[in-house]
């Protein structure tokens, strides 16, 4: 059984800084993209970030470009995502997500097949 596993949510005042994490049991995460994706109450599940299989390969949206960084560790099977300079805006649950064979330019969250429960980040003002 596939699971994901987020960690690292929590409230942080806007400029602040949180670090996510995500563990993957049950399958080995070496030839899938990952990435995180993020819903905030009322809106759609919106794409944040993507780490291909080869070394550099990431895509990030607009909206966190410059801001926030994602990384990986196959040997660790983890993922994750450094977010800085917080904003209000980015209050979401962050979810994780792996797309077997797949690469760092999906942003469609059809395009990704395992999905972790999600971890809640709540920026103040």
């Amino acid at each position: 059984q596939v699971q994901l596993a987020e960690s690292g949510g929590g409230l942080v005042q806007a400029g602040g800084a949180l670090r996510l994490a995500c563990i993957v049991s049950g399958r080995r995460i070496n030839n899938d993209a990952m990435a995180w994706f993020r819903q905030a109450p009322g809106k759609e599940r919106e794409f944040v970030a993507s780490h291909g299989w080869s070394r550099g390969s990431t895509f990030y949206a607009d909206s966190i470009k410059g801001r926030f960084e994602m990384s990986r560790d196959d040997d660790k099977n983890s993922v994750w995502l450094q977010m800085n300079r917080l904003e209000p805006e980015d209050t979401a649950v962050y979810f994780c997500a792996a797309a077997p064979a797949g690469s760092h330019f999906y942003t469609h969250r059809t395009q990704y097949t395992y999905w972790g429960q999600g971890t809640q980040v709540t920026v103040s003002s």
